[in-house]
C-alpha cells in the first residue's frame, strides 16, 4: 500500500511538472491509473486532495488557476520548484561525508550515501576526510541502531502517525499496550528514546526503544495533542533520562569499574576493600542507569534512589 501510495504521488508530480498549461482534475484522473481505478467521483476527489497535500507538505509548489468557465486547473511550474545551484566548500563537503559515516550501521546508510553521490554528481568537491588517516583508523563516528523499533517510529515522527506497542518498564513484569503520538527520537548515552504523547495516561511521556517489544503498529487519524517545538522535546528526552541534575547521590563503586558513572562524579573517596564513594549529580532515570553497572553499584543514599534500584532489580531477576 505504501509502495502504491508513492508511486501515485510521483506519477502526479510528474504530471504537474511536466505540463505548460493547468491540467483539470479529469485531464488528471485520466492520465493517472491509481485514480481510474478510484471507483466513484468521491474516491477519487478525496484521493485527489490527499495526495495534492501530501505533494506540497513535501514542499511541491501546486498552482491552482481557474480558467474562463470558473473550473480550477493546476500545475507545478519548474521554475518555482528548482533549488539554487549547491555550492559547497571542502570543509562543508568534509562535514557532509563524515555525517554520512554516522549512519552506516543504521538503516539510514543507503539514503545517506546515495544523497552525498547526487551531491558529488552536481559537483561538490572530492574533500579530503581528516579520519581517513591510518591514525584514526580505530575512530569512526557512528550512532548505533540497533534497536527494530527504530524506522517505523522515525517514520510515524515523519509522518504524524499515532503509534502502538507493548513497552515493559524497567520495574514491569510483563509489557503493557501505550498508544502513542511520537515526536521524536533522540539518542542519549548510547540509547535511543522517543518522546511523544501518552494517550491513554494524557500526558507527556519518553520511552526508550530496547524496552518496546514486538511490532509497532501505526494507526489512521491525526494528534490529538499538540505537538512542541524541537527544543522543549529535547529537554524533554534530557530530562527524562537523567541529563537534567536536580539532586545528587552517594553510591559506592567497585574500584576499576563504572567509569561513565566516574566521569560524572562531584566526588569521590577511596573506602578501600576494592571500593569508591562518589557523589553523582542525577535526575529522572538514574536508577534504571545504576542497574545496568549491576553488583559494581550500591546506593547509599537517597533512601528513594535506593529503593527504585532494589525494585528494577528484583524485576530483572524475576524475568
Amino acid at each position: 500500500m505504501a509502495i502504491a501510495k508513492a508511486e501515485r504521488l510521483m506519477n502526479l508530480a510528474l504530471c504537474l511538472l511536466g505540463t505548460r498549461r493547468p491540467l483539470s482534475k479529469r485531464e488528471l484522473k485520466e492520465s493517472i491509473e491509481a485514480y481510474l481505478e478510484a471507483g466513484n467521483e468521491e474516491s477519487f476527489n478525496r484521493m485527489f486532495e490527499r495526495d495534492k497535500d501530501d505533494l506540497r507538505e513535501l514542499g511541491l509548489i501546486i498552482e491552482t488557476v481557474e480558467n474562463l468557465d470558473g473550473d480550477a486547473g493546476y500545475l507545478a511550474r519548474r521554475d518555482s520548484n528548482r533549488l539554487p545551484a549547491i555550492t559547497l566548500d571542502a570543509e562543508e563537503a568534509a562535514a557532509l561525508g563524515l555525517a554520512a559515516k554516522v549512519w552506516q550501521q543504521a538503516r539510514l546508510a543507503g539514503a545517506a550515501s546515495g544523497a552525498l553521490q547526487k551531491l558529488r554528481a552536481a559537483g561538490m568537491p572530492e574533500a579530503e576526510d581528516p579520519y581517513d588517516g591510518p591514525q584514526h583508523s580505530a575512530l569512526e563516528p557512528r550512532i548505533p541502531v540497533h534497536e527494530a523499533a527504530f524506522e517505523p517510529l522515525m517514520l510515524a515522527c515523519r509522518d504524524r502517525r499515532p503509534v502502538v506497542f507493548d513497552y515493559r518498564k524497567a520495574t514491569a513484569a510483563r509489557p503493557e499496550t501505550r498508544q502513542v503520538e511520537p515526536w521524536t527520537l533522540e539518542c542519549w548515552r548510547g540509547h535511543w528514546y522517543l518522546a511523544g504523547w501518552d494517550r491513554d495516561r494524557e500526558a507527556e511521556r519518553v520511552f526508550r526503544l530496547s524496552r518496546i517489544t514486538g511490532k509497532v503498529r501505526s494507526r489512521a487519524g491525526a494528534f490529538r495533542a499538540e505537538v512542541p517545538d524541537v527544543v522543549t522535546v529535547r529537554e524533554t528526552v534530557e530530562s527524562w533520562a537523567g541529563e537534567t541534575a536536580t539532586r545528587s547521590a552517594l553510591i559506592k563503586l567497585r574500584h576499576d569499574a563504572g567509569y561513565p558513572l566516574r566521569s560524572r562524579a562531584t566526588a569521590v573517596r577511596e573506602l578501600g576493600d576494592g571500593w569508591d564513594e562518589l557523589v553523582i549529580p542525577y535526575g529522572h532515570g538514574l536508577d534504571a542507569w545504576l542497574v545496568e553497572f549491576g553488583p559494581d553499584v550500591v546506593v547509599l543514599e537517597p533512601a528513594d534512589l535506593r529503593a527504585d534500584v532494589v525494585d528494577r532489580l528484583r524485576a530483572v531477576a524475576k524475568g
